[in-house]
This record gives structure tokens, C-alpha cells and sequence, in this order.
């Protein structure tokens, strides 16, 4: 309980200072932090979606989760999810035009193209939670305990008394569409990015850019490999402590790497931090 709970709140503070540092800083009023304090956003809501429940779990003091609860806790995690897979893309979309159409960047990426990303990222997550929450609580259930600390899609699903082959297979390729491609685009955003970055003839110009790119890559290989080996492993590998044990991984570990990953490693939101607590610059 004490371990989870200075994760949570480690996590949940990192990320209301890093959009609150974003919205408070003009230096920081571009794509790139704009993306990035949406990320936060949702990431804030995505904890507070889980772990409070998972809290009291593990105290005891939780009353048991109504069918009306675990189907809304499902719904905005699903959603919550989604949305970080695809900000997560925009924001390597952000990385490939500032590298590679740098001439261009402020023209391609306008205010307009930004909330478009930004609202598609959301409207893909509600469809796609609509979907997956309507098809898993139109089953018949006969068990009534979750064997997972939140209402899961799998977990929840085994507790019907009919097959559910055909929610399994919905499932992968929600899994696919959401997972493979956004990655897929990432890959290939990087690809270019390293590309370009190799001509830039100054060594100095060519760390710079690696720099700036370095944390975002960080975010996105330990989001999309925990997200990937949770929902595109065979069901025939599954096991409850190993369901367990990546869960834990990509709802309490993961919402935290991002407040560490971008204070720690990017020097503007440092300088912006530091600046706004009112010390000395280095």
C-alpha cells in the first residue's frame, strides 16, 4: 500500500506541475508542449480512474464495485488509454516535422492542426470504449468476483457463462488498429527522424537534435511494449499473476515515466520549473 501509494502520488503531482508549468510558461507555448500537457492531463485522469480503488483494495476499506461502476471505470480507462496511444503518435508526427520540415513546422503545425490531433486522439477513444464496453456487458455473467485490481477487459469477460470467442477477436483487433498501426507510424516517423538527423553536418546540431527527440522515444517504447505484450500476447499465455504483473506496470509505472522522463531529461521544462520556484538559472 505505502509503495503504491507514493507512486500514485509522485505520479499524480509530476503531472499536474507539468501542465501547470505549460500553461504558466510562454517559452513553453508550442506543439510539442502542448501535446505533452494533454498527455499529462490525460494521464492524470487515467490514474485517478484506477488506483484509488486499488488503494482501498489493498486496505480493505473497499465496498464491492457495482456492475454500473466497473463498466464506467472500464469505459474511461479504455478511452484514457487510446487517447495516450495517439498523443503519444501526434506528438512523433510534432518530432518528424520539426526535424525534417523544419522550414514549414510553424505553417504544418498551426493551433488548428493541434486540436485536431488532439481531438481525434480523444474521439477514437470514446468510440472505441463505446464499443468494447457495450460488446463485454451484453454478456450473461454467473461468476461475480473480478480476479484483477480494476474491471479489465479480459478479467471481466471470464467471468460470462457463454463463449466469448467473438469479444476475444474484437478485442485483438481494437488491439491491432489502436497498438500496431499508431506504433507502425512512430516507427516510421523515427525512421526519417534518424535519417535527417545523420546528414545534419555539426556534431553539435546532430546531439541536439537526438536530445530533443530522446525523451518522447523513451515515453513511447516503454507505453506501447507494455501495452503490447498486455493485449497482443495469445490468451493461451495468460496467467493471473502475470495479468497482474504487466497491469501494474502500465498503470502505475508507466503514468509515471512521463513526469520523470520530461523533467529529468529535458532541460527547457527544468529551466521552466526552476524559474517559476523562483531560483537562480544555471
Amino acid at each position: 500500500f505505502l509503495v503504491f501509494l507514493a507512486l500514485y502520488t509522485l505520479t499524480l503531482a509530476g503531472n499536474v506541475v507539468i501542465v501547470t508549468i505549460i500553461s504558466v510558461d510562454r517559452h513553453l507555448h508550442t506543439p510539442m508542449y502542448f501535446f505533452l500537457s494533454m498527455l499529462s492531463a490525460s494521464e492524470t485522469i487515467y490514474i485517478l480512474v484506477i488506483i484509488p480503488k486499488m488503494l482501498c483494495n489493498l486496505v480493505g476499506l473497499s465496498q464491492p464495485i457495482s456492475l454500473a461502476g466497473c463498466a464506467t471505470q472500464m469505459f474511461f480507462f479504455i478511452t484514457l488509454a487510446i487517447n495516450n496511444c495517439f498523443l503519444l503518435t501526434a506528438m512523433g508526427y510534432d518530432r518528424y516535422v520539426a526535424i525534417c520540415n523544419l522550414l514549414r513546422y510553424t505553417v504544418v503545425m498551426n493551433k488548428k492542426v493541434c486540436m485536431q490531433l488532439v481531438g481525434g486522439a480523444c474521439s477514437i477513444g470514446l468510440i472505441v470504449a463505446m464499443t468494447q464496453v457495450t460488446s463485454v456487458f451484453r454478456l450473461p455473467f454467473c461468476a461475480t468476483k473480478v480476479a484483477h485490481f480494476f474491471c479489465d477487459i479480459r478479467p471481466v469477460m471470464k467471468l460470462s457463462c457463454i463463449d466469448t470467442s467473438v469479444n476475444e477477436i474484437l478485442t485483438v483487433i481494437i488491439s491491432v488498429l489502436v497498438l500496431v498501426v499508431p506504433m507502425r507510424l512512430v516507427f516510421i516517423s523515427y525512421i526519417l527522424i534518424i535519417s535527417t538527423i545523420l546528414k545534419i553536418p555539426s556534431a553539435q546540431g546532430r546531439k541536439k537534435a537526438f536530445v530533443t527527440c530522446a525523451s518522447h522515444l523513451t515515453v513511447v517504447i516503454v507505453h506501447y511494449g507494455c501495452a503490447s505484450i498486455a493485449y497482443l500476447k495469445p490468451k493461451s499465455e495468460n496467467t493471473r499473476d502475470q495479468d497482474q504483473l504487466i497491469s501494474v506496470t502500465y498503470t502505475v509505472i508507466t503514468p509515471l515515466m512521463n513526469p520523470v522522463v520530461y523533467t529529468l531529461r529535458n532541460k527547457e521544462v527544468k529551466d521552466a520549473l526552476l524559474e517559476a520556484m523562483g531560483r537562480k538559472l544555471p
